[in-house]
């Protein structure tokens, strides 16, 4: 039996407690719970998922996430509506599975990210969530490691590492693509470019929240000169490590797409082939020969069609449970290695001066 301690107080979780991870992308569709048991067998973690759900964001909620990136909603205030939000949803998620939870992680939802200048900001208190359940919780995982140096993202190699091995690479094709890999017991990971952030914006100009299976950019073309300039962007010259934020989104990608003036079906087309380019050349430079896919961007099926002429790798793609919570079980893993005072986030990923163990501990 494994008895995890929090930091020497009186709590104690052991291999059989239950885990909640928390994860909200920048993706604005909504809050994925995920509840699991982590322990170690045969030297190796593992875990089981006990339960999983998402719950989807109301218009007024993506309406607050957006007003608070655009510094219109103040950012003490949402970070605190927000957490009593997460509060709302692991309220049911925890009556509806009659669970009896003895941590929360929270990834909360990143509304700034810019690391070069030592800032980021995940809202979602872990204080408000700790006092209104009355569960120890962890939370804000990236500023420790931005003032260690690093880019703060991102934050799921570890568990890539730890709870899936088996596989070459992890490819998470959410709002931004990423990828983390392990060479020689060194673990990389970063962010390749933007995915269904910018598939869903286009979308969203046809009163649709994302292409389902990519079905309209298979019906479009590809624009050369969108797709060279897009290919043309400083992002893609940066060594790693190296992540991107909304802002850097905003600033360089949504400026070049609304200059097109063509049709909606040529630009997803073209924006899925700049994806599937980018990952290819990705998996090229880092020489893995499979990948484990999660993430919504798993499911457009002409995304993943592309992916697979243009690398030739070997795309693996699991159940369901697993490309929808694969982060959120992750996230719970890292409040586990918090509690432990392990390493969570690690050097050769995002650039720190140092592993370290992160996050932010609240105990009621």
């Amino acid at each position: 039996m494994l008895f995890f301690y929090f930091n020497n107080m009186h709590n104690i979780i052991n291999d059989k407690s239950l885990v909640i991870g928390v994860m909200s992308g920048t993706s604005l569709d909504g809050i994925d719970i995920s509840c699991a048991q982590y322990y170690i067998q045969n030297n190796k973690w593992n875990f089981k998922l006990v339960a999983y759900e998402t719950f989807k964001y109301t218009e007024q909620i993506k309406f607050n996430l957006l007003q608070a990136f655009n510094g219109e909603y103040q950012i003490d205030k949402i970070d605190i509506d927000f957490a009593f939000t997460i509060v709302s949803y692991i309220e049911i998620f925890i009556k509806k599975y009659d669970l009896q939870v003895d941590l929360i992680s929270s990834h909360g939802h990143t509304i700034f990210h810019d690391p070069n200048n030592g800032y980021t900001k995940q809202i979602g208190h872990g204080s408000v969530i700790a006092n209104k359940l009355n569960i120890p919780v962890v939370s804000d995982f990236r500023q420790q490691d931005i003032d260690f140096g690093g880019q703060g993202a991102p934050l799921v190699p570890i568990g890539d590492k730890f709870l899936f091995s088996d596989y070459a690479s992890c490819l998470n094709l959410g709002g931004i693509a990423n990828i983390s890999y392990t060479v020689n017991n060194n673990t990389y990971g970063y962010d390749i470019c933007p995915c269904n952030m910018i598939l869903n914006y286009l979308a969203n100009k046809l009163n649709k929240d994302f292409d389902e299976f990519g079905k309209i950019a298979s019906t479009g073309k590809i624009h050369l000169d969108l797709f060279n300039e897009l290919n043309n962007i400083d992002y893609y010259k940066l060594d790693i490590p190296k992540s991107i934020g909304k802002e850097l989104v905003e600033k360089n990608f949504i400026p070049i797409i609304d200059s097109y003036k063509i049709d909606i079906s040529d630009l997803l087309s073209t924006l899925v082939e700049h994806i599937a380019f980018q990952i290819s050349n990705d998996f090229k430079r880092s020489g893995v020969t499979n990948s484990l896919l999660s993430g919504g961007g798993a499911f457009n099926t002409y995304l993943i069609n592309r992916i697979d002429i243009l690398s030739k790798n070997q795309l693996i793609i699991p159940d369901d449970e697993i490309i929808n919570f694969k982060e959120a079980i992750v996230f719970g893993f890292l409040g586990v290695l918090r509690i432990l005072n392990q390493n969570n986030c690690l050097a050769s990923v995002t650039g720190a001066c140092k592993d370290h163990s992160s996050g932010n501990i609240y105990i009621v």
